[in-house]
This record gives C-alpha cells, structure tokens and sequence, in this order.
C-alpha cells in the first residue's frame, strides 16, 4: 500500500511538472506571438495582392500647405514628380503606397479669422489644389464624386479631393459654403483649434455647448449641397450635435480613438456609437502625439501653447522656433504601426467594421509611427490587418471602401434636397 500511495504522488508530481512546463512553454508561445505581432510588419504576397485590389482612400494630406510654408505657391521650388527628403509626401512614394484617392486639405490658419484672410487664403489653397493637379496630369486627376474615384483610380490615377479643414474658412458666410462646393471642396471640418461665432473646438474655450442656430444651418447646408460634416477637431457636444442634425452620415476625417489615447482631438466611445447609427466613419490619424497614451498626455495643452507663443512671437519665423523649441522639451515616444492598427481595432469593436477608415494626416504632422513614416508606407496596414486574420473584404472597407459608401449616401441625401432652397442666415440671424 506504502508503495502505490508512493508511485501515485510521483505520478502527480510529474504531472505536475509537466503541466507547469507546458504552461511556461504556453506563455513563452504567447510572449513570442505578441513580440512577433508588435514587431516589424514584413509583407507578403497575400498583402500586396488585397492592397492592388483595393480603392485606398486617405481621408486628409496637408500637402498644399506646404507649398505655402515655403513660399512656393507657383511650384517652382518644389516637384513632387522627384523624390522630397523633408516631406512625407511626393508622386513616387504615393505611387509605392497604392494610394488611390486622396483628399487634399485647403487649410488656413486660425490667425486669418482676425485678420480678415479667411476666404482669400483658403481660395489660394484650393488654386494650389487645382494647378497642383494640372501640373502632373498623369498621376492626379479631380474627383467631385464617389463614381470619379472610381472611375479615375481604374484609369491609374490618384482621384484629388478637395477638404476645406476648418470653418472659419468660411467667414460666417453661407454663400462662401456654397462657392467652396463649386470648386470642388467635399468636406468640411466644422472648427479648428480655435472655438468660432457658431460651433466650438476640441481644443479651445466651449462658448455654445456645440453648434449654435447657425451652426445648426452649416450643417443642413452642407447635407444639401452633398458635401461631407466632418467631426475632427471639434468638441464632443459638437460632434453629437452635428451628428443629431446632420441626414447625411458625418465623418472624422483624420481623428483616432479616445478610449486608447486620451486626447480632446480623438473620438469617445459614446460618439463611435453614434457614428455607427449614423452610418459615418473615423478615418484614424498617424500623428504619435493622438495614438499612443504617453503622447496623448505630452500634447494635451500643444494647441492652447501654440496659440500662447502665437501672441508671443507675432513673427512667423520666431513663432516656429518657439514652438520647435517646446517640443524639444517635451518629447514623446513615436509608437508604431501596431498602435495604429490597434486605434483601428477599437473602433471596429465599438462601432463596427463599416465605421473605420484612414486619414493619416501627413504633411500637417511632426511625428509619425514606425512604418508610417510616409505616403508609400500605406502597404504595411494592410499587412498588419491580414495579420489580426482580418479577410481582404473587411481590409478592402478599412482602405477606402466605407469613405467611399458614406460619398455615396450624402450623394443621395443632397439629390433628395435637390429642391430645396439654399438658406441666406449669418449668424447675427
């Protein structure tokens, strides 16, 4: 009896053993599949393939911005036909990354609000956009429609949208709103940084718990005119009040998820629910500062700061060293691609597969994710979702296709409105 009693706890030490030893064995499996999956992302066949196939759409590029930042409005310093060290941006690397639409951001700075250059200068963007185009005609050609994405990208092409980032771009004016359409500008972002006269910002003083009467009317303006209400930059009672006015589906053109980075600029949870319902989309933003929690918390105030160094140092010049200056002293990591990619995930869990898309935000960003340092890079998301086991359907709508739905539906509500006579408010009304 000693002896089976004996042999039954060897056996159960050696169970033991071995069941401990298959556990270690178990998490260093896992620990090597994670560091494998938050490693470099390496393509494959498979990727390149569901990347030729798709429609990819990057909902926001600062490029024409640039050219004024360097005093090159008339392209004779800059061809983006050769490669350009200092930018994120030029036509081979668009062309390396598959890039099959890409809409062009007509910003202006806040400053133009007082000093009265609003519509002049975003009027020269989008000249910038236009004769941009015109320059390389063999690569970009202008899309004012879901069916031209389409049908310029089959040709080859890269289809050029038109985004006016901001709305004091339009000075108060609905009629400027309505010209901005005419020259092929496709969606707005309501506000910038700064709180305007009808609809505050994320990243400013709320006067108006949202939209204001008249911000009310942008909204409507836009749904009739089929031009796309996007949600980047603005407050979150902004974001549900355009989302509970809006008929069209609303889009955040280049905002990432709050849940994973606590930044007034990203998307809450309770607003990717309400973008589900409404049928929009969250195109996710590369910037380091929006992706990762540590550089969330580095840029929490970089908006109020620019404007404090803004009044400080009037002169442009001084005012970026300045501000190159603070940044220097507050350093935060990059990230990577896995970070982005996890920003994608979440609000694939929270409001769904059809609710995601990409807007990277290059050239208007100062620091980006390993593998995302630039335009040609687009290629390793694709990957990096194959990786997670997403199919190439589901890549196919994270790369342009759910962008290209939402077109299509305020397309249809703007016919519906067709109609419809176009509002003259201001906001004084």
């Amino acid at each position: 009896m000693r002896l089976v009693t004996a042999l039954l706890v060897f056996a159960a030490l050696v169970y033991v053993g071995v069941c401990a030893e298959d556990s270690r064995n178990h998490k260093e499996d896992s620990a090597r599949k994670g560091a494998r999956r938050r490693g470099p992302v390496h393509m494959t066949e498979q990727a390149w393939h569901i990347h030729r196939q798709a429609i990819l759409v990057d909902g926001h590029n600062d490029l024409p911005y640039r050219f004024r930042e360097n005093n090159d409005l008339a392209f004779v310093a800059i061809d983006i036909a050769k490669p350009q060290k200092d930018f994120h941006t030029d036509i081979p690397r668009l062309q390396r990354g598959g890039v099959g639409a890409q809409f062009w951001s007509a910003y202006v700075s806040t400053r133009t609000m007082r000093t009265g250059t609003a519509v002049q200068e975003t009027l020269e963007q989008i000249d910038v956009i236009h004769r941009m185009v015109r320059r390389y005609p063999q690569v970009f050609e202008m899309a004012y429609s879901a069916d031209d994405i389409v049908r310029i990208r089959r040709a080859g092409k890269i289809a050029s949208l038109i985004g006016i980032e901001g709305g004091h771009s339009i000075a108060n004016s609905l009629g400027v709103l309505r010209m901005y359409y005419a020259l092929g500008a496709r969606y707005m972002t309501l506000t910038h940084t700064e709180t305007l006269d009808w609809a505050d910002s994320a990243t400013d003083t709320a006067r108006h718990g949202g939209l204001t009467p008249f911000g009310e009317e942008v909204v409507r303006e836009m749904n009739r005119l089929g031009m796309l209400v996007d949600i980047s930059h603005v407050s979150v009672d902004t974001m549900k009040h355009a989302l509970r006015v809006s008929r069209a589906p609303v889009i955040a053109s280049h905002s990432s998820a709050y849940a994973l980075a606590p930044h007034p600029r990203n998307v809450p949870d309770e607003v990717l629910r309400q973008i589900r319902d409404n049928g929009g989309v969250v195109m996710v933003n590369f910037f380091s500062g929006f992706i990762t929690p540590e550089g969330a918390r580095a840029t929490q105030h970089m908006f109020e700061t620019a404007r404090q160094l803004r009044k400080r140092y009037p002169d442009e010049k001084d005012f970026t060293l300045a501000l190159e200056q603070w940044r220097k002293e507050n350093p935060f990591p990059r990230g990577d691609i896995h970070d982005v990619v996890d920003h994608i995930e979440h609000i694939v869990r929270v409001a769904g597969v059809d609710h995601v898309g990409l807007g990277s935000d290059f050239e208007g960003i100062t620091h980006t994710p390993v593998q995302l340092e630039d335009v040609s890079c687009f290629p390793y998301i694709t990957q990096a979702l194959l990786d997670r086991s997403y199919n190439a359907e589901q890549i196919h709508k994270i790369l342009g296709g759910n962008l290209l739905r939402v077109l299509r539906k305020a397309e249809e509500v703007a016919r519906g409105c067709a109609t419809a006579q176009p509002p003259l408010l201001r906001p004084r009304d």
